[in-house]
């Protein structure tokens, strides 16, 4: 007789396949070959779908509470942009530039013999008030050549509203090996981008010719080479989506796979225990909800583009068109400022060559001072321009000295002209702008220099050791933003003594 087996019912499509002999499914592939879950183009056409024709999610955008979670929509971390100048080679800054003086400030003069060393002759010594400029705050020689650059690039209203301080400290002559550049110490004080961490000029460990301090790199965000329009353009990339869709609706489509997916989590148990199914949770949604904010925010890439910034080239930007395109110089200061200012990077080095002016004449140096102060200037103004607060800071390995002789041409101004290396002579300094008014200052020195112009080894702890003058330009950064209390436990084994200590090093009161 003829047995006739019961068939089982057939499984209607979409309905999934339970193996006996199959064990239970893993993996992505193993749920969808089993019909446990639909391939990403099923699940997403048909959800969106179902969210578009609903008027009320169609229309809500990511929410206020996960643009915070995420860190969506906050320029910089909320902290202020910072900007470093490497200028390699060993450039002068204390003296012939920006004033420096004994004990008492910036006003408690050197000997002649001092300012000699300096490159000032007996006729351009500052103990004239004619040759004192204190228009940004901190005080520069009249005739400095960063100070001639810096007019030509910023207003008046700019100046008033700017501070600074310059710091005495020594450092190894034409070397990168001095720890000078301080952006992962600022990085770990708070600062961030929205599109980038850190950037510099240069591809290296620091973004710039010098070394940052060992203890600070982390290589999570070593920065990204930014030194043309063209690598701050090159920055984003949309993919086709807004070739199909308009960026509005390009944004709705990312926002509403973003709600699909956060629908969708809230169901997964990763059994990882409370803290870190709610870090996985929260990496997923924040993902989809970056990627929609990448689209909206950068959808139409000129935003990027410094050259395509009205407030930097033009008739009304910082630069003309005709200076900008003969000018890799400015090219790539508008590069690095453009992406820090605005928040699309937390900090950034512009590295500029060439400043181991020591050929036995003076023109030289003027002249690379005065554009080194054109692009520092720019940074100023356009950080007015914007509305945004600025910290710029400027060092240099080693520094240069003069054996009295003069430079009668045009361009050598009848300075000193600069005949060899001095560490001994060396400076760094700061200057902040703040478009709500004029940093008010507490010192606009910090350390001193004896009379003969050789810096005080014993007037700070930033004096003689380039780690700890990156640590006091760490600690004047977090006292802007009123955070100096957290210093010590931000950057544990500082050399920079306890809270009083400290504070004889912060020159600005906070901005923030």
């Amino acid at each position: 007789m003829l047995i006739r087996k019961k068939l089982k019912r057939p499984l209607a499509n979409g309905e999934p396949l339970l193996h006996e002999n199959h064990s239970r499914p893993r993996t992505r592939r193993e749920f969808i070959a089993q019909g446990l879950r639909a391939g990403t183009a099923t699940v997403v056409g048909s959800s969106m779908l179902g969210l578009f024709v609903n008027p009320r999610m169609a229309a809500a955008d990511l929410s206020e509470q996960l643009k915070a979670e995420c860190g969506i929509g906050i320029a910089g971390a909320g902290k202020i942009p910072f900007i470093c100048f490497d200028l390699a080679g060993g450039a002068s800054i204390a003296g012939s530039n920006v004033l420096m003086g004994k004990s008492g400030g910036q006003m408690d003069f050197l000997s002649t013999a001092g300012y000699n060393k300096l490159g000032l002759p007996g006729d351009m010594l500052p103990n004239d008030p004619a040759f004192v400029n204190t228009e940004l705050g901190l005080a520069f020689h009249s005739d400095s050549g960063f100070l001639r650059g810096i007019l030509q690039s910023t207003s008046i209203l700019t100046r008033s509203k700017t501070n600074g301080a310059i710091i005495a400290a020594r450092s190894e002559n034409d070397t990168g090996n001095n720890p000078h550049n301080p952006m992962y110490g600022i990085y770990k004080a708070g600062a961030n981008g929205s599109l980038l961490s850190l950037i510099g000029s240069q591809s290296t460990e620091s973004g710039g010719n010098s070394m940052a301090p060992i203890n600070l790199i982390d290589p999570k965000v070593r920065p990204t080479k930014i030194d043309r329009p063209t690598d701050a353009k090159g920055l984003v990339d949309v993919g086709d989506l807004t070739s199909i869709l308009n960026q509005t609706d390009a944004v709705s489509v990312m926002e509403a796979v973003q709600r699909i997916s956060d629908a969708k989590m809230n169901q997964v148990n990763t059994k990882l225990g409370t803290s870190e199914d709610t870090e996985i949770k929260k990496l997923v949604r924040c993902g989809y909800a970056k990627s929609a904010d990448l689209i909206d925010t950068y959808g139409e890439p000129a935003i990027l583009d410094p050259a395509e910034d009205a407030f930097i080239v033009g008739n009304s930007g910082i630069f003309t068109e005709q200076e900008f395109g003969a000018s890799r110089e400015f090219q790539k200061t508008a590069s690095v400022m453009k992406l820090v200012v605005n928040g699309f990077a937390g900090a950034g080095t512009i590295t500029m060559g060439g400043y181991d002016y020591h050929t036995g004449e003076r023109a030289t140096g003027e002249r690379r001072d005065e554009l080194a102060g054109r692009c520092m200037g720019a940074c100023l103004e356009y950080a007015a321009k914007v509305g945004k607060p600025l910290m710029l800071y400027v060092f240099s390995d080693g520094s240069v000295s003069s054996n009295g002789s003069l430079d009668d041409s045009e361009d050598g101004r009848g300075k000193g002209v600069w005949t060899g290396d001095n560490q001994q002579t060396a400076a760094s300094f700061f200057l902040v702008y703040n478009p709500s008014g004029q940093p008010t200052a507490i010192r606009n020195q910090i350390g001193f220099m004896r009379a003969d112009a050789s810096v005080e080894t014993a007037s700070s702890p930033a004096a003689n050791n380039v780690n700890q003058l990156v640590q006091t330009v760490l600690l004047n950064y977090m006292a802007l933003h009123d955070e100096q209390s957290d210093f010590a436990s931000k950057f544990v084994g500082h050399g920079l003594g306890n809270s009083a200590s400290q504070d004889r090093l912060i020159a600005l009161e906070p901005i923030v």
